[in-house]
């Protein structure tokens, strides 16, 4: 391991900081170049997922599906406490129809992507969050309707489009996990490409340091502009990803499951599907304007809670999986 690698993945949580600071000052002080940040945020999420991929063991996909015990466990935090905990906490906003948009639209879809990368830099299982990652799209897409029909009424329902799910599922997960397999069995017959998927892979620490500054340089100065409409989702978003944690820990102990897969299920549980719902809340009418910016400030809050889970959960001595 070279010394600027070993460097990265030994100060990983104070790099990740830093590049949360440095985003959030470049577009709070730089507004313009806003725009410029958001058109890379796909291909920075979708390099960042490839080196991910990377590193799944893809033979052992189909045992982690097989899993039936991790497998229900995922599900029933995502789509039946999840919803529970929703349905509480956004009543706080059921009064403001564009901000209860927003909260329910967020909160309501687990993550499908940078929860992987997360949850591997913290010592999850990424494997099993792989194998179940289909099911979780499929599901969030046939149950989204639902939940909305019964938290926010049929207007909202109707203003909804699955387009970005679709093409969200296809850029940041299968384009991604595709390059990966195939970049995996070619290196099993050459060298140079194995040489060069293990530098890349050695790359994890600098480019998740690149999407969390793309990220927040891109979306701070929105959520700037429209602050003091915003402040009272803060601590809705803040409260739910407290205890998301706390019940993922929990079910995890209750359930026996060994350290990779309870970090995995804390972390599904914690982190939603943000970047791909953002799309979404920008289709939405008029009426609903502020919905798009509370979801980017449920980002910019889960980054946040992001590193400072990695930073519980993982031991001084590991590296990222």
């Amino acid at each position: 391991m070279t010394t600027a690698r070993a460097f990265a993945e030994r100060h990983q949580i104070a790099l990740y900081a830093a590049a949360i600071a440095v985003g959030g000052a470049l577009g709070f002080w730089v507004p313009a170049i806003a725009a410029a940040l958001e058109h890379a945020i796909v291909p920075a999420l979708a390099l960042l997922l490839f080196v991910a991929f990377l590193g799944v063991p893809f033979e052992r996909m189909a045992s982690a599906f097989a899993d039936l015990r991790f497998l229900s466990l995922v599900l029933a935090l995502n789509f039946l406490v999840v919803p529970l905990v929703v349905g509480m906490l956004s009543r706080v906003v059921a009064g403001e129809p564009a901000l209860l948009a927003g909260v329910l639209l967020v909160l309501l879809t687990p993550c499908v992507d940078y929860v992987i990368v997360f949850s591997g830099l913290a010592g999850g299982a990424r494997d099993r969050l792989l194998a179940v990652t289909p099911l979780l799209m499929l599901l969030q897409i046939v149950l989204l309707p639902l939940y909305l029909w019964a938290l926010a009424g049929p207007e909202l329902v109707a203003a909804v489009e699955v387009g970005p799910f679709v093409e969200a599922f296809l850029v940041l997960i299968l384009l991604p996990l595709g390059l990966a397999v195939v970049t995996q069995v070619l290196g099993r017959r050459a060298t140079a490409v194995r040489r060069a998927a293990g530098h890349a892979e050695g790359a994890m620490v600098p480019l998740m340091m690149i999407t969390l500054a793309v990220v927040v340089g891109s979306q701070v100065a929105a959520v700037g502009a429209a602050l003091g409409g915003l402040l009272i989702v803060v601590p809705v978003f803040v409260l739910f990803a407290a205890v998301l944690a706390v019940i993922g820990v929990l079910i995890a102990r209750a359930a026996r499951l060994d350290r990779p897969d309870r970090i995995a299920l804390v972390f599904s549980g914690v982190t939603r599907n943000s970047l791909v719902v953002l799309p979404l809340a920008l289709a939405l009418p008029a009426s609903f304007a502020l919905a798009p910016v509370v979801v980017v400030t449920q980002t910019l809050i889960e980054l946040v809670a992001m590193v400072v889970l990695v930073a519980v959960f993982r031991r001084p001595a590991s590296t990222p999986r």
